[in-house]
């Protein structure tokens, strides 16, 4: 997903600048932390509010930054 960016943000008055989803405060962290003890991207969309293409930013967010 080139563009991830239309659904992450940075903002430091946000989370202390931490990614989220664009218009939360649902960090990309938290929906990678979720996702990797089991948490289905349903179970997410559902608690969360999210969409899927929300779940996929934050993985092609996480691809892009990591070192």
């Amino acid at each position: 997903m080139k563009n991830y960016m239309n659904w992450i943000e940075i903002n430091p008055k946000v989370m202390f600048g931490k990614p989220v989803v664009k218009g939360t405060r649902i960090t990309v962290e938290l929906i990678l932390e979720e996702l990797s003890v089991g948490r289905s991207h349903e179970e997410l969309m559902y608690e969360y509010r999210l969409e899927e293409q929300h779940i996929h930013a934050a993985f092609a967010f996480a691809n892009a930054t990591k070192s």
